[in-house]
């Protein structure tokens, strides 16, 4: 497509080659800016004398440039144009638009769409708490004996929230572990304290980068996976189908779910902390010349039991949360496909938050503590 200009006020468009919908048309944003150039345009004609191919591409692109001149109050010219697509466009606009049927686009005032997220927030919260409290019964019920699941189910999920989440664990605790060392190095090269490295990488990790991002990596990894599982099951009927069966789906769906997750998290927290302490020993030990033994002994003269419980007691709340999470928002999933991979995205929202908030909180009780 090119421009020029055989009059001051006219434009002459010349189109050429393939004008197919799979050809990747130009945009009509490249004729508005030619409008602006130069004198005023009054009247836009075409010439298609190279055009080898069109269909309704062609047609799209011409009749918003008739639509974009109409707004400017610019004359058209359709001679140059083929005899088809010239009654096409009439065709077209033989019909006048239907009055409401072009989709508007409304924007809400910034103060109701806190309002609307605060409303909708208040409606969930009593099913959050509800759900949580059923949680809670049916977990009584486990420690009574009398929860109903099938314990394979439970073995598979154990299987699939520990052992298979070893590699993307692995990966990221070791760079943590890295990252947490080059930090630390940045700032205490500056006063010759290289060795103290090692026990920042191991408090951090011990205490809290292990059991934080081992949660955010379950909560977009499982947490996502319970959500999609049990969405699907809503959509295919299952969950109901358990109902009319009198078998609880709280019982037999999430307890197998919560369960397995509580028990991996710290056992994950505890293979991140480790990993992520070798981590570190990679920057202290291969770009900052320190001893390995050296290493080792400021490690665990750095860190204590004490360190590793409370990082090992976040691990274990943090699993709980994100199972709730998951679980919640796939039985709060819609009967469609959209839903299902709406209540996934929304279970890792939910448990990225409930991690952020617990951590808060579990912080401030053992400073207050002195743990």
């Amino acid at each position: 497509m090119t421009f020029s200009r055989p009059a001051d006020d006219t434009l002459l468009i010349r189109l050429c080659g393939s004008w197919k919908m799979q050809d990747g048309l130009p945009s009509v944003s490249e004729v508005l800016k030619q409008m602006k150039l130069g004198p005023q345009v009054r009247r836009i004609a075409f010439d298609t004398k190279e055009v080898t191919a069109w269909d309704s591409g062609l047609l799209t692109f011409l009749k918003k440039v008739i639509d974009k001149s109409a707004q400017r109050k610019i004359e058209i010219d359709r001679a140059g144009l083929p005899e088809g697509v010239r009654r096409l466009l009439d065709l077209a606009s033989a019909v006048p638009e239907r009055q409401g049927a072009r989709k508007q686009q409304k924007h809400d005032p910034f103060l109701e769409r806190i309002g609307i997220m605060s409303i909708g927030f208040a409606r969930s919260a009593p099913q959050m708490l509800g759900f949580i409290g059923e949680a809670f019964r049916v977990f009584i019920k486990l420690l009574q004996g009398k929860a109903r699941f099938r314990r394979v189910d439970l073995v598979l999920t154990i299987q699939e929230c520990g052992a298979q989440a070893l590699p993307i664990v692995t990966l990221i605790s070791v760079l943590v572990g890295l990252i947490l060392a080059f930090i630390g190095a940045l700032q205490l090269q500056q006063f010759g304290a290289e060795i103290f490295v090692a026990n920042l990488v191991a408090v951090g990790m011990a205490r809290e980068m292990g059991a934080m991002m081992t949660a955010i990596i379950m909560a977009g990894r499982t947490g996502a996976a319970f959500a999609a599982q049990l969405g699907t099951m809503r959509v295919n009927q299952e969950i109901d189908a358990l109902t009319s069966l009198g078998i609880s789906p709280m019982e037999f769906l999430v307890l197998p779910r919560m369960l397995a997750l509580m028990l991996m998290m710290p056992l994950l927290t505890v293979y991140a902390n480790v990993l992520g302490i070798l981590g570190g020993g990679l920057v202290g030990v291969g770009m900052l010349d320190l001893g390995l033994e050296e290493y080792i002994v400021q490690t665990r003269n750095g860190v204590t039991l004490t360190d590793f419980a409370v990082g090992l007691f976040k691990g274990a709340v943090f699993g709980v949360l994100v199972a709730i999470a998951g679980c919640l928002r796939g039985m709060q999933s819609g009967s469609s496909s959209a839903a299902v991979g709406l209540a996934a995205t929304s279970a890792v929202v939910t448990g990225i938050v409930f991690i952020i908030v617990a951590d808060s909180i579990l912080t401030i009780v053992y400073s207050v503590l002195g743990i």
